[in-house]
């Protein structure tokens, strides 16, 4: 039996965001979220929390949105905010100690709002790139927790055997501005396959309502919608409710 992990990011991003979560796991199939601890909607979303207990609430490490929960740093901000993720999609050079504090203060914080986390993954995925595997790898290590398996050292901590990085294309009405090259029905067709045969799986997708801090701060906004519906009324999340070879679970059940 195939093990499914519906992993919605940015849990605290906003209200509106936190809201499409919180539907998608109640009314449809998702199973889990990654929590940012430094956007304004991170006290409403451990507030929902602590109303969900079996939702999967992992740690999604934030590098490229908003302000450092740390004081004091040099390489990793631009004035009083992150840097822009233009940054590390090039040649870079930070201080790893400096990002290590930054991202552990980040796991210390949801810890320490009474939330014991089920993984780690990362907003723009920037625990991919470069020496920032590293860090990623040695605070799995130090707090015994799975990573989002898409990046080179997955070998070095416990991840998923697959994970699926196209689901955000079932929020996206134009064919053209979808990241697959198949018809939507024959990747969901393939995926189902993806999902019967492989021991554990993580689909990642970005559920949310819009409102005004995600509007302006995201450039990935009105699919969001799309996907709360779709996670609770497709055809797709029926099949996946009743299939005899899939089970729906959270990184706690690996």
């Amino acid at each position: 039996m195939g093990k499914v992990i519906i992993n919605s990011d940015d849990f605290g991003y906003s209200r509106g965001v936190n809201y499409g979560i919180v539907d998608a796991y109640q009314k449809g199939i998702l199973t889990s979220t990654t929590l940012m601890t430094n956007m304004p909607g991170f006290d409403h979303a451990v507030e929902l929390k602590k109303q969900l207990p079996n939702l999967g609430v992992g740690v999604h490490l934030t590098l490229t949105c908003g302000k450092p929960l740390l004081k004091n740093l040099e390489t990793i901000v631009e004035g009083a905010h992150f840097r822009k993720l233009s940054f590390y999609q090039k040649d870079f050079s930070i201080d790893q100690e400096e990002l290590y504090q930054e991202w552990n203060a980040q796991i210390q914080k949801v810890y320490a709002a009474g939330i014991i986390p089920t993984h780690l993954d990362s907003h723009h995925h920037t625990h991919s790139f470069g020496g920032n595997q590293d860090v990623v790898v040695a605070l799995a290590k130090k707090y015994d927790l799975p990573v989002r398996g898409n990046f080179e050292q997955k070998q070095d901590v416990k991840h998923v055997t697959y994970f699926e990085k196209y689901f955000d294309d079932v929020g996206v009405e134009n064919p053209s501005e979808r990241q697959i090259s198949i018809s939507l029905e024959m990747y969901l067709e393939e995926l189902l396959t993806k999902l019967r045969t492989y021991d554990s799986t993580e689909i990642m997708c970005h559920t949310a309502y819009i409102d005004e801090e995600l509007l302006r701060g995201s450039g990935f906004v009105f699919p969001r919608i799309n996907q709360v519906e779709f996670l609770i009324h497709s055809e797709f999340a029926k099949a996946l409710r009743t299939d005899k070879n899939i089970e729906l679970v959270t990184y706690k059940d690996l």
